[in-house]
Parts: C-alpha cells; structure tokens; sequence
C-alpha cells in the first residue's frame, strides 16, 4: 500500500472518525464515558449507534457483533445482519443503541468453573466503549465485557477493565501527596509476539500439529539454531510476503505494528507494536493473533503460536511492557537524576514490592500446559519471579536502604574507533534477557508469557497488586503533615525496600545457583502448570481481589477450576494424539523398515553366504530394540493415562498428570526420537524438523 498514513485506521471507529461523524454534543458526552468513565445515556447510544452503522456500512460490512474474550481465553463472536424485514417484500437497515450497549450470546457452552450450568443459558454482553470498535471480514465489530445472568464476569476482559479502575483511584491517591491529583492514570502495555511459520502441507501431515499446535515428537534437526545465524537475519521471500499483508490488516485496524524479524530458532519471527492503553493493547494483540493465522494461509504457510512447537529450540513467548501513565507522564520515568525524583522513588517502590508479595500469584498467570515446556529451558525466563533493576537503579535502592551516599554515573560516550562512525551515549545499565521482571528504562518488561496466552490475567494482577501496595503507601501518608511528607515518604521507601530486596536478582536467571539462591531468599519456584495454580485461590489471593472489587471469591475460584480443566484437557488429548500416532503411524513405519532390512540380510546370505552383514544386522537388532522399548513406553503411558483420566479431583488429577503422565510422554517421545535417527527417511511418515524448519 502507497499512502500509509491514510490506510492506518481507516477500518476503525476511533476518536478521529467519531469526531468528524458524530454531532458535538454527543460525541462530547461519549468523550466522558471514554475518559471518565461517566455512565452512557441512551439517546446518546442511538445516535452513536446509528452514525456508526453508517460508517460500517460505507465501509463495506454487512452485520455487527459483540467481541469478546470469553475463559476460553480467544475471542468469540456472534454475527447478526443489519437488516430488517419492512414487510412488504423489502428491508431496511437498523442498529440501536441497545443494540450497540447489550448482546445475549449464548453463556451455557463457554468455560465457566461451575458459574454457569447447561441449561442456564442466558448471558451478556456490555460495549466496551474504551476500546474501539472496528471492521473485519465485513462484520462491525464491538469490543464488550461478557457476563452471566447473575452479574458474574464470564471473561478476561471483565476483571482488567476493574484492576485499570482500581490503580486509577489509588494512583490518584499517591499523586494528591505530589499536588498533581485529578488525573487519569492506565496502564499501558506493548506486546511483542513471537510465533513459528512452516509449510502447510508440512502442517497438514503432521496430526500432532493440527490437533495440539506442537510437535509430540521429532528428533533435533542437523542444524538448528547453534550457528545463531537466523536472528534479526534476512527474512525469506515468502516470510515477507506474509509479513507485508499482515502490516497492511493491521495498519488498517489502527493496531501499531512496529518492529518485524527473524527470531532465534529457524522458522520463528516476532512483531511487536507500539504501546497503547492496557484494554485496547490487549485487544490488538488477540486481532493480531488472529490475523496471522489467517493471513499465513494466503502464502501456503502455517502459523503456529504454542509456546514450544519445536523440542531443542526456541519457543514463543509474548513480552508484557508495562507501564503507568497520566496520558501526559510516564509513572515510571526516572528522568535525569532519579535519587531526587520521589515520586518515582514511589511508584518504583510500590511495583517492587507488589511484585514480591505476589510473585505466586503472578508466576500462575502465566501457567499453562505448553508454557510448562518453555519456562526456564534457557530461552526463556525460569519459573522463579525475580525483578532486574540494572546497575543505577540497582545502586540507588542499596543506597536508599542502606542510607549510603549515592553517586550518579555519568553518560559514557561510545567511541567505536572508526572516525566515520557516529559515537553514541551508552545506556547507564544493560539489558537482562533471562529476567522475569525487568526495568527497561520507563516500563518493565515481563518476560514470562506464552505465545498463546492472553495477556488480561496477568496484567489483571499486575494492576491490583500494584493498587494495593499503592493504598498501603497512600494509607500511611495520611496522618503526615505536608512538611513532614518527604521524610515519612522516604522512611517508608526504605522500609519497604528493605523488606522486600529478595525480589530483586540482576544475575544470571539461566545459572544452575540461582534456583538455589531463590529457595534461600525464599522465593518460590512452581515448575508446572498445577504447582503453580493453587496460589489462585488460597486466602490471601481472594482478600486481594476482593478488596478492590476485581474478583468476588466465586469469580476467583470459577476461573481456578477453569484453569485446573483446560491443562488436564490438553494433556488428555495431547495422549491420545501420542498413542495412535506411535499406534498407527511410527510403529507400523518402522516395522516396515525393519523388515525390508531382514529381506535384505537373507537375500545377500543366500546370495553369497560369506558377506559380512554385520552392520545390517546390528542396524536391524537396534530397531528391533528400539520397537520393544517404544512398545513398552506405549503401554505404560496407556495405563497412566487411564488412571489419571480416572481421578475425579481436578486439582489431583492435574498433580497426576504433570508427575507421572509428562514423564511417561517424554519417555515415549525419546523413544520414537531415537527411531526417526535410524530410520531411512523415505520410510518415516511425517515430515521432520529438518523438512519443516528450513523451507525455501
């Protein structure tokens, strides 16, 4: 596309378009819903409504529906026309204000934790107005909160639109004691997503794939990403292709797509936007998510955003940079001389704290079956939360709670010693990959997302976390006196700090002595999806979420039983996918093989008896072997498979399959692993790492 400028946006209801559409009263009434979050009058959702279907209509849609993101964790939507009958053999088209505010999907067939039976159907779903609607595959689409007939949230968005109201009131709460009250304070986020792209007839032959979105098996290719010669290398012609149409969707719907590149392992890539609001960012991400799956489609490619689709290389994850902002400030700006910026010293203070106190409750927000492969395989953060502050920031909280002295270190100039060369400033602190939780200059970057994950849960904590520790320092600074302020700020700064400095770690996360470190300072280290989800409903995660009106205790422990589900779910069918692959397409395969090499022997002996077959018969012995021990690997997963499926208690029976179930699997694998090696390559029946990560 020539004009950029003019395609960025143009399939989005945004501020622009309703400024220029809607008449000013109404579009300043909506204003204050957006900004304020004022209630919305109904007249006012009319003309919204009827100018909006206008414009869908001018731009080539044909029905509307309510977006949203039901536990499930995607997206869902229903498509209803715009038309409507007159009676007389024609129709006309309609959209109403109740139409736009309220849907009723149907709420008995999405993932509720027991909220809602089968035959409670009813459900709701309310206009989201702070997050834009806009146009996709000629439907009008209205991003809503959905929720039960009895008021419970059934979704992600629902708890994040709460914890975002919930850092804005204490926020504010803070800056009153700084004289700059009255602001609107969000979050906001940048979501950088990596994926895999592959051949879709590799995709189409590989079961495992199509029905789990990772490999259950594949031994390491040749060459994987040792050479460490894919990375920000150049993108292949088809890649590019793909990566063009999709900047080309995604400008259109006003999602900021910034940076695109090859990434570490063979066949992955990363996009990553421009931060925007929380809600909106979150959003974007899942429409990008979406798109490329669909776009891949258009170049013969296969889009793949599970977290570890490859062993021995790479996985995906989603990096969170999070951040507070008045819309004007960056909360979390140090500025030039960081010692003497108190509000910073603040609002830094309260995020190191919230994230230890509720580390459990973060690392769980992040849990999931395909994640479990990808945390802490040294591509990846480890399991343990941990906050990298870097050398400066790292040094002002020694001497913040040490009562030290602290000396800035100056900006160092880069010579690189080549006179044509620009010299640059050299940034007071490195950067640290292998860190959960890092401060990346005005944000921190949160590193422990899957690739597939939606990014609500954990920014739902991030937010009421930091709201607590917020009330905390705003409920203790009450009783100070305006001169006293800054002392009793800067007691409180330290105590804190010195209470929770075990968080902080600007080491190594990848060395084998940090989990030991951890476990002294005592930090915890949830290995697995069900190690790491109970934390959700324990006494202190509810009182949380309760006190800032984010989850009720039944919503808290609906989505842990949602949870619990989905990981036992998966790794039932990730079994089953297993043992008809081995049943029906390795095993056969390599008996195939195996017999062919007999043919083989017995043919050369009877044709010349004293030929040395030596070789053949030990290539025949070891497949032979192989077959036993694969056989044996098969009954075994089959019968822990029963018992696991057999477990009533979905806590138990998610313990179950992540400490006698993964390792069954993994044997399995390692087992038909070892096969594909001896195995002639004609014989094998699906496509291989080395087929699969280095298409033309």
């Amino acid at each position: 596309m020539s004009n950029l400028t003019e395609i960025y946006g143009s399939m989005v209801f945004n501020d622009h378009t309703m400024r220029e559409r809607l008449p000013t009263a109404t579009y300043k009434s909506l204003s204050r819903t957006i900004k304020d979050g004022k209630p919305l009058d109904l007249d006012v959702a009319n003309v919204v409504a009827h100018v909006m279907k206008e414009w869908a209509i001018e731009k080539g849609a044909t029905h509307f529906t309510h977006w949203f993101q039901p536990l499930s964790g995607i997206t869902s939507e229903k498509h209803d026309s715009f038309l409507t009958p007159t009676g007389d053999g024609r129709a006309i088209t309609a959209f109403s204000g109740k139409e736009l505010i309220q849907g009723e999907p149907d709420a008995s067939s999405f993932p509720s934790g027991g909220l809602r039976a089968t035959f409670e159907a009813r459900g709701y779903t309310a206009w989201d107005p702070t997050s834009y609607a806009f146009i996709k595959d000629e439907v009008l689409c209205i991003p809503t909160a959905f929720c039960s007939y009895t008021g419970e949230a059934l979704d992600k968005k629902t708890p994040l639109l709460r914890s975002m109201s919930a850092i804005n009131e204490q926020a504010n709460r803070v800056l009153a004691f700084f004289g700059e009250d009255g602001h609107r304070v969000i979050t906001t986020v940048g979501s950088e997503q990596e994926y895999f792209l592959i051949s879709k007839n590799d995709y189409k032959q590989r079961q495992d794939l199509v029905l789990t979105g990772r490999t259950l098996f594949g031994a390491a290719p040749c060459k994987g990403q040792e050479l460490e010669e894919h990375y920000f290398g150049a993108i292949r012609p088809t890649v590019s292709a793909f990566m063009k149409e999709l900047d080309d969707e995604l400008w259109k719907l006003g999602v900021a797509a910034k940076t695109k590149h090859n990434e570490v392992a063979p066949a992955q890539h990363e996009l990553a936007p421009i931060f925007t609001n929380t809600n909106r960012a979150i959003d974007e991400n899942l429409l990008t998510m979406e798109k490329m799956k669909l776009l891949a489609s258009h170049h013969g490619l296969v889009c793949l955003q599970h977290e570890k689709p490859f062993e021995g290389i790479n996985g995906s994850g989603k990096h969170n940079n999070w951040s507070l902002s008045t819309g004007k400030t960056n909360l979390l700006d140090p500025g030039e001389t960081p010692m003497q910026n108190l509000r910073f010293l603040v609002f830094l203070t309260c995020v190191i704290e919230s994230v230890d106190e509720y580390q459990e409750l973060l690392r769980m927000t992040v849990a999931s079956a395909g994640n479990d492969h990808r945390l802490g395989a040294n591509e990846a953060p480890p399991a343990i939360i941990s906050i990298f502050l870097g050398d400066e920031l790292g040094a002002i909280v020694d001497a913040l709670i040490n009562g030290t002295e602290y000396k800035s270190a100056e900006k160092v100039s880069m010579d690189l010693g080549v006179d044509v060369l620009p010299n640059f400033l050299k940034d007071n602190t490195d950067r640290n990959r292998t860190s959960p939780f890092a401060f990346t200059g005005n944000k921190f970057e949160f590193r422990m997302p899957g690739s597939s994950v939606n990014l609500s849960d954990c920014n739902t904590v991030l937010n009421t976390a930091m709201s607590k520790s917020l009330k905390d320092f705003a409920d203790a600074m009450d009783d100070a006196s305006d001169g006293e302020f800054e002392a009793a700020a800067l007691k409180y700064i330290k105590k804190t700090l010195t209470d929770h400095q075990r968080i902080i770690f600007n080491g190594n996360g990848y060395s084998d002595e940090w989990p030991v470190e951890a476990e002294k300072r005592g930090l915890a280290n949830h290995r697995t999806t069900a190690d790491a989800l109970p934390c959700f409903v324990d006494k202190k995660s509810i009182d949380l979420f309760g006190e800032f009106d984010v989850l009720s205790e039944v919503e808290v422990r609906s989505r842990y039983e949602v949870k619990l589900d989905k990981y036992s779910k998966l790794l039932n069918i990730e079994v089953n996918v297993m043992e008809r692959m081995v049943r029906r397409q390795y095993l056969p395969a390599v008996n195939a093989y195996a017999s062919d090499v007999a043919d083989g022997i017995s043919k050369i002996k009877a044709a010349c008896c004293s030929a040395d077959q030596s070789d053949q018969e030990g290539l025949l012995a070891e497949l032979i072997k192989g077959l036993q021990a694969a056989s044996h690997d098969l009954k075994n997963l089959d019968t822990l498979h029963a018992k696991a499926e057999a477990i009533e208690d979905n806590q138990k029976q998610a313990d179950f399959y992540a400490n006698e179930v993964v390792p069954a699997m993994e044997a399995l694998r390692s087992s038909i692993d070892a096969l594909e090696c001896i195995t002639e390559h004609s014989y094998w029946p699906v496509p291989t790492y080395n087929d699969m990560l280095f298409y033309v």
